[in-house]
């Protein structure tokens, strides 16, 4: 196990490594000089020239890449060219509000799945069944950018049931997690229906029901427990986009995270900045991807490692 857990670290380094010289690529073929965006539209060329000195632009890429790697190996992920303060403390400043909005995804996400794929299972290619997988089809299939706008309409504008924008109390928690979550509920639901159906006919389930168990028990305490390895990787694949992939939902929302910090730092060049917050986003996914493999031999005894 142990031995196990180290390759998947030295691969998860690489991933990181990997991550962060693609986006050292990117963020540099982008139209725009960050010096000039940060003194403006009337600046000279002599103070965008000393002002990209200032910023170690002048320097040619290979030398920028090797102080960049150096520097991130150490832990400095540089200084904001607008904030001015570490980029990485600002990133880290942004993740609660992040964090907040993916478990609170998360938990809608599995709760409903798992009540909707349960529903579904019950009474396969029933007029419910059906109806539950048209919905989850749809759910899918519909954009997030869309949802957030349609919820705002609704819910904010004519009825006036729940806050468009900003962080707040719970209320400004509903339209944004339910707006993240929809889709992954949709997928999520239709695994778990397939993991159940197939897990039904199976002679532990039959044997259990031949014992006297009822529906319920038989369910609980057999089926969802050797049902849970997909799931549980889709859970934490799940994680790892919601935590990275809230960029749309928090600008729609204006809601302070990760994902609205990450755009302003584009529009304005920031190198530091988007090195620190992707740096960061991938590490998070690595992580979540290190943790469901731990938890693979805690969920299924047959599992191990070597």
């Amino acid at each position: 196990m142990l031995g196990f857990l180290a390759r998947r670290l030295l691969a998860a380094l690489v991933v990181v490594w990997g991550a962060l010289t693609v986006i050292f690529v990117i963020v540099r073929v982008l139209p725009g000089d960050p010096a000039a965006v940060l003194l403006g539209t009337y600046a000279t060329p002599q103070l965008i020239a000393e002002q990209r000195q200032r910023l170690g632009l002048n320097q040619p890429r290979p030398v920028q890449y090797v102080l960049f790697m150096r520097q991130a190996v150490l832990g400095d992920w540089g200084r904001s060219y607008y904030e001015g303060s570490g980029a990485m403390r600002l990133v880290l400043g942004r993740f609660p509000a992040t964090a907040e909005l993916a478990l609170a995804s998360l938990a809608l996400t599995v709760g409903a799945s798992l009540g909707l794929g349960s529903l579904a299972a019950r009474r396969p290619h029933s007029g419910l069944d059906r109806a539950i997988e048209t919905v989850s089809l749809a759910a899918q299939a519909a954009p997030n950018f869309w949802l957030g706008l349609v919820g705002i309409l609704i819910f904010s504008r004519d009825l006036k049931w729940l806050p468009s924008f900003g962080r707040g109390g719970l209320w400004h928690l509903v339209l944004p997690s339910v707006t993240l979550s929809v889709q992954f509920i949709g997928l999520l639901t239709r695994l778990v229906r397939a993991g159940i159906v197939e897990m039904a006919g199976q002679d532990f389930a039959r044997t259990a029901r031949a014992k006297g168990l009822t529906e319920l028990r038989v369910l609980v305490r057999h089926i969802y427990r050797n049902m849970l390895i997909p799931v549980v990787t889709m859970i934490g694949l799940q994680l790892g986009t919601l935590v990275g992939g809230v960029v749309v939902t928090e600008t729609v929302f204006a809601w302070p995270g990760l994902g609205r910090l990450i755009v302003t730092a584009i529009e304005n060049r920031d190198y530091p900045l988007v090195q620190a917050a992707v740096a960061f986003t991938a590490m998070i996914f690595v992580l979540t991807n290190l943790a469901v493999d731990a938890a693979y031999a805690c969920l299924d005894p047959r599992i191990r490692y070597r």
